[in-house]
């Protein structure tokens, strides 16, 4: 029997139930600062109004009103507007920092900014000096298959690359994980919430078996940040990275990169940019007291100082200001907490049509995923609903934000009947 919306609003509790039914939210001003609760969502008036089901928020989230508006602002600013007030890129990235690392449980000093997660992993290989140092890597096939070409590049270049695959075709066991990681092994390599079914790691028992035998571990939590609880200290991981513009709510070509600080003199030095430094004294133009060398240099000692270079974007800078305020003031778990019961309407629903569900029972990620030989034959028919999902080769994936509610789901349900 289909779940009714009335079994639906029972599921999701007293706190959600407002949502369910049309509650006003609290920041239906672009720049209102006021707190946000779970009561507030789905938030629809922080958003655009959407000509589509937006279900693919874990492919690229939409930018918000207020975050639209933050970059104008510092676009205004750009233009010489008369009248704007200065933008200060170089202490709002800081305060970005800040904001990112309360996020994630880390410290402002173990975080950098970076063009995206791919850019970050690739900082950590070549910081433990891989593939020339040798060794082995152990991944696994629910990490990003953007990477796949990464490792397979690994292994063409004499690294012992282990891929791990899923016993039931869900989940990756940590018995395979442990016995995977040897005393030869350098880094293990995963997606906290896998972009593949939203299986979602236990990353603390997997640093526990990596560290017993001297290995690090990298996560990729781009479909993790914002969505879910990340705590890196609580974890013990060693590197992590993102990219904005998914559950951070931001946008392309800017994203974090952390690096446990115990770590960061033990690292290879490969990047080398004016960003790194805290000061520096010139010795070869006019006035400028001598010295031996053309310059002296005083370099942080932060993950900044290891893994910057130039500048970054200072519109991205200006919108994640205001998206990761926006998801602070929310709170990951009020996120979470309204979410649920969209996704477990839409599972057992697409369940009951016959679609086999490649996500864990009882994920509580943002991602769900369905087997479908050839998906790329339901674009036609969901675009004609107005809905808008990932479609992968032989799967396709649905995952759901703030904005989203019971409607847009019965929107997808309608155009797979």
């Amino acid at each position: 029997m289909r779940m009714s919306r009335r079994s639906l609003l029972k599921t999701a509790g007293a706190v959600s139930a407002i949502a369910w039914q049309g509650g006003t939210s609290s920041a239906a001003q672009p720049n209102a600062k006021a707190p946000v609760s779970a009561s507030s969502l789905p938030d629809k008036a922080a958003f655009a109004k959407m000509s589509v089901a937006h279900l693919d928020s874990g492919g690229t989230h939409p930018v918000s009103l207020g975050a639209k508006r933050a970059v104008e602002e510092y676009l205004n600013d750009r233009t010489l507007l008369a009248g704007t007030p200065h933008f200060g890129v170089d202490a709002t990235g800081e305060r970005v920092r800040a904001r990112f690392a309360r996020l994630i449980g880390a410290k402002p000093e173990e975080i950098c900014l970076v063009p995206s997660t791919t850019a970050g992993e690739h900082l950590m290989l070549q910081a433990l000096n891989l593939p020339a140092a040798g060794g082995r890597i152990v991944t696994d096939t629910l990490h990003f298959p953007g990477s796949m070409y990464l490792y397979d590049a690994m292994s063409r270049a004499a690294m012992d690359v282990v891929w791990l695959k899923p016993r039931d075709g869900r989940s990756i066991s940590l018995a395979d994980v442990d016995a995977a990681v040897t005393k030869q092994t350098r880094v293990v390599v995963l997606s906290l919430v896998s972009a593949v079914n939203g299986f979602q790691q236990d990353l603390k028992q997997v640093c526990e078996i990596a560290h017993a035998k001297g290995a690090l571990v990298y996560a990729d939590i781009v479909q993790a940040a914002g969505a879910v609880a990340v705590d890196v200290r609580a974890s013990g991981v060693d590197f992590a990275a993102c990219a904005a513009y998914k559950w951070l709510m931001g946008d392309y070509g800017l994203g974090f990169m952390f690096v446990r600080e115990e770590l960061l003199e033990q690292l290879r030095r490969t990047q080398f940019g004016y960003y790194q430094l805290a000061g520096s004294v010139t010795h070869v133009y006019p006035f400028d007291p001598p010295g031996r060398a053309v310059a002296d240099f005083e370099v942080r000692r932060d993950a900044t100082g290891h893994f910057a270079t130039g500048t970054t974007s200072g519109a991205g800078i200006a919108h994640l200001d205001y998206s990761l305020e926006y998801v602070e003031r929310l709170g990951v778990q009020n996120i979470q907490r309204y979410r649920q019961p969209l996704l477990d309407y839409a599972r057992k629903e697409l369940e009951r049509r016959g679609y086999r569900c490649m996500t864990p029972v009882g994920s509580t990620s943002p991602i769900l995923s369905f087997l479908q030989q050839d998906a790329e034959k339901l674009r036609s028919r969901l675009e004609a609903a107005d809905v808008k999902v990932t479609l992968a080769d032989n799967r396709f994936r649905i995952s759901t934000s703030v904005f989203n509610d019971v409607a847009d789901i019965d929107r997808l349900l309608e155009a797979l009947a």
